[in-house]
């Protein structure tokens, strides 16, 4: 008979980092447990403070229920909790992990053998201009072909000038640059700073304007100089027939899916296949997850075979972040079997 608990855990930033939200330094994370016949399963359920649709404030009880309600299993546990995506992640990864041969391989494939890593991009965060291009050069000197500025908390014209001084270094065939604007710029001004920032050979911007603007976004991705990234427009759509009228409404030319936001694996399905019917390309990005929640993302977008650079490089923001198989090394992901996990005696007593 199964048995689950859920515990808290507040994961420390090694530097504050910044976004257009604000500034974080510690990020909130539960782990569910489930107990069977000797064997361990763990998912974690990444809530994001001010971002994750389930921040609200019956989140623990929501938690608590489902321990309560665990013989149901996966999927009638999953079908309840629509309104909480990050519990629905916790929830699949869990008992995926109690089922394993090893309850740390929820997708068995060459990534977790060690055999294939996934290219990934280097996130560079805000902060003054010296501190960003500080970042900047260490990513390129980590191997990074791909790299994700976050955009929109200092001025525009810093932000462009930095941007100007990687392309006068890389060329579009050295470096991959991807901005992420987290909603900042206004309906009126994004045009016109879209078309400054598509002379620097952007890959793609998330996120331009506030979501929720469905309208002015799809205008934007009608007449917009460079790939529009759709990000946060993804959160709170939980119908498939709202989904698809806001894939079919806006057009995006890419989406986003951060799967402790949207639904987990099921739910990132089900916009891959909407996305994909309509010729919108993808890619699957990490929340700020511990190395749980990033190990379970990691596996389940490279059983996806996406050729693109995935945004997965999350793992090494923490000073208390768990020790796992999972490293960086030139650019991509890769799963270290010589490496073993190590919980610390802070989730398995």
């Amino acid at each position: 008979m199964i048995k689950a608990s859920f515990k808290k855990y507040t994961l420390q930033f090694k530097t504050p980092s910044g976004t257009s939200r604000g500034i974080l330094k510690t990020k909130d994370s539960y782990f569910l447990i489930l107990k069977d016949s000797g064997k361990f399963g763990i998912g974690e359920c990444g809530i994001f403070r001010g971002l994750s649709i389930d921040d609200r404030p019956d989140y623990e009880d929501k938690l608590a229920l489902v321990c309560d309600n665990v013989q149901k299993g996966e999927q009638e546990l999953y079908r309840v909790l629509e309104e909480f995506p990050s519990i629905q992640i916790g929830v699949e990864t869990a008992f995926r992990s109690l089922k394993a041969k090893d309850p740390f391989h929820i997708y068995p494939s060459k990534f977790t053998n060690g055999k294939s890593a996934i290219p990934i991009n280097g996130l560079v965060w805000m902060g003054e201009a010296s501190f960003m291009k500080s970042q900047i050069s260490e990513k390129l000197k980590q191997g990074f072909t791909c790299i994700k500025m976050k955009i929109g908390a200092i001025d525009f014209k810093s932000e462009l000038d930095l941007l100007k001084s990687i392309r006068k270094e890389f060329s579009v065939t050295d470096i991959e640059l991807r901005v992420d604007a987290n909603g900042a710029f206004s309906s009126s001004e994004a045009l016109e700073k879209l078309k400054y920032l598509s002379d620097l050979d952007i890959h793609s911007i998330e996120q331009p304007i506030k979501q929720g603007q469905w309208q002015e976004m799809a205008r934007l991705c009608e007449d917009t100089p460079l790939p529009i990234a759709l990000d946060e427009e993804l959160i709170g759509v939980f119908s498939e027939e709202k989904k698809k009228k806001l894939i079919e409404t806006i057009q995006p030319q890419y989406i986003i899916l951060k799967p402790s936001l949207i639904g987990g694996f099921q739910g990132s399905d089900s916009w891959i296949s909407l996305s994909e019917k309509m010729g919108i390309g993808w890619w699957i990005t990490s929340a700020l997850e511990s190395n749980i929640g990033l190990n379970a993302i990691a596996q389940y977008a490279f059983s996806k075979n996406s050729l693109l650079p995935q945004g997965l490089g999350t793992g090494s923001l923490f000073t208390n972040n768990m020790d796992s198989p999972l490293e960086v090394c030139k650019g991509k992901l890769q799963y270290n079997t010589n490496l073993k996990w190590n919980l610390k005696n802070i989730i398995i007593q």
